[in-house]
């Protein structure tokens, strides 16, 4: 099956920006050309006419959560919410319209302290209130925090004497439980939380998918596999359920009975699915205040944020997936975490291992120091920015870190003048996983208050689209495969109603995802709403 594509602006993210038409045949992009040149080529093949549309290669998503995100489609979204009685109602009406027995649990997602009149955390007491007969687990927006009910503490086996994990907080009041989970506390705990039925989770699978494709996204990311998560990989593999190309790295410490479930997906694509290699977690959340920093943050004269893992168990890891030659993800946020994955993945290289065969990556570096960035570059570490962190909690980040520190978040500016491959992400279900939002925010880099936080940091359009695409297809190995459209790549595609680099830069998020093509196939269009 052949398919011409002209009539409209192709943005090819190669040398030649621009191209007028491109051919492909079973999935594949055979031709890209001039429009005259290739209906000569294609006279049996099937005209899509873009109408003046906007064509670029598919984006890739660097970095989320896919089961949680489809997961988090089956909670109670606190996103809206601006006070603890609210929280109250949402989880009574969520019980109460999908008919929740008595001891299910209920999780609720999207809360954010700072949007609270109250300007803290609900306790036990009040989820209590809720739903005294459900165990309730309320998560932070960021997930790396969260407060449970008096049921749901019980049910994870934490009590009054329970001791705070390593890299973790078992919150207390006056010797009294309040409810609250910190990081490896949480983190503990989330595998105590019974997981939603398979008729459920495959709905949300589904669902999800769809709306990855809406923001024009073709490729996904599982940042975080368990072994418990064999059953759900199971389902969508014997049901060939995957229309995405999904890419999971593994828990370091808990991934050996995913590994060989699926040894035959590790590097290579089986039903869509393949094993990317492990991922650790080095430290927690700036907006949180759980991230772990080389300075004091803003108004403490002695607090800055603290490790999950020691040196030794950040080196063993590295070493492991150098030695196995398998990709390996680490989750820095503050620059301290970030000094620690620099440290340590140097120390493996000076043993011998090859760094640039392996790609480590360092997922979010909010924090991570213009001091540091020569180093990333020396040892091959491809930084995936979170840059929407400068309009979700920009402003959170100033409060926290003073205007100087947190006018360099995300520092993409200053990556691309070090020449360093780089990508950006959502970190989905922490925020919808909006590619053009993300464009926006590292073009603009505007916050909800309308300050710019690091004019120097400000990119263009073509860079941040690079981020989301050839760059995105570098850090998986498949620059040769995605990213870009040329002839031999897969022929995965996004058609907007404007071109990103012809409109005001402020209009980017504007910008409607009209169709999403995976290996030549519609899998998501509102063309026909037009």
């Amino acid at each position: 099956m052949k398919k011409l594509y002209f009539n409209g602006t192709i943005v090819t993210m190669e040398k030649d920006t621009y191209a007028e038409a491109v051919l492909e045949e079973d999935g594949v992009i055979t031709v890209v050309g001039k429009k005259e040149d290739l209906e000569l080529l294609a006279q049996d093949a099937e005209k899509v006419d873009l109408k003046g549309k906007t064509m670029l290669p598919a984006f890739i998503d660097a970095h989320s959560h896919f089961s949680a995100y489809a997961n988090s489609l089956l909670q109670v979204p606190l996103e809206e919410t601006v006070c603890f009685s609210e929280i109250v109602e949402k989880i009574q009406e969520f019980i109460k319209k999908n008919a929740v027995p008595e001891g299910k649990w209920v999780i609720a997602k999207g809360f954010d302290p700072d949007n609270m009149k109250e300007k803290g955390y609900p306790d036990c007491y009040l989820l209590d209130q809720a739903a005294p007969k459900h165990p309730v687990l309320v998560q932070h927006k960021s997930g790396h925090m969260g407060v449970m009910n008096t049921l749901a503490l019980k049910r994870c086996g934490i009590t009054e004497q329970t001791e705070n994990p390593k890299g973790g907080k078992i919150g207390k009041k006056e010797g009294k439980l309040t409810g609250y989970l910190e990081e490896n506390a949480l983190i503990q705990s989330l595998n105590q939380v019974e997981m939603p039925t398979m008729e459920e989770m495959a709905h949300a699978f589904t669902e999800a998918q769809t709306r990855y494709a809406s923001y024009g996204i073709s490729t996904i990311q599982e940042g975080m596999t368990k072994d418990q998560m064999v059953p759900i990989y199971e389902m969508l593999s014997q049901g060939h359920k995957m229309k995405l190309d999904l890419v999971a790295y593994v828990d370091e410490k808990e991934s050996s009975a995913f590994m060989k479930q699926f040894s035959d997906r590790i590097q290579k694509y089986v039903d869509h699915i393949k094993i990317g290699g492990y991922k650790i977690f080095l430290d927690g959340s700036p907006q949180g205040r759980t991230a772990w920093m080389r300075e004091n943050y803003q108004g403490s004269s002695d607090y800055k944020g603290y490790p999950v893992m020691t040196d030794e168990e950040v080196y063993l890891a590295i070493r492991k997936a150098a030695k196995e030659k398998k990709q390996i993800l680490a989750h820095c946020n503050g620059d301290a975490a970030s000094d620690q994955y620099i440290r340590m993945c140097r120390k493996v290289k000076e043993e011998g291992y090859c760094l640039e065969e392996i790609r480590p990556v360092l997922v979010h570096g909010q924090l991570l120091g213009l001091d540091q960035l020569e180093d990333i570059k020396e040892l091959s570490i491809v930084p995936s920015f979170f840059v929407a962190h400068v309009y979700h909690w920009g402003d959170v980040h100033v409060k926290n870190f003073g205007w100087e520190r947190a006018s360099h978040i995300s520092p993409v500016g200053s990556a691309i003048e070090k020449g360093l491959y780089y990508t950006f992400h959502q970190d989905s279900p922490v925020i919808e996983p909006d590619m053009l939002e993300t464009i926006w925010c590292a073009v603009n880099r505007k916050t909800k208050a309308g300050i710019t936080l690091g004019e120097e940091e400000k990119i263009s359009v073509l860079d941040a689209l690079r981020g989301v695409t050839i760059y995105a297809a570098y850090q998986y190995f498949e620059e040769e495969e995605k990213g870009s459209i040329r002839e031999g790549k897969h022929a995965d595609f996004v058609i907007l109603d404007k071109n990103p680099l012809e409109v005001e830069p402020d209009a980017i998020r504007s910008i409607q995802v009209l169709q999403t093509i995976k290996d030549g196939k519609v899998i998501y269009s509102k063309m026909k709403e037009e």
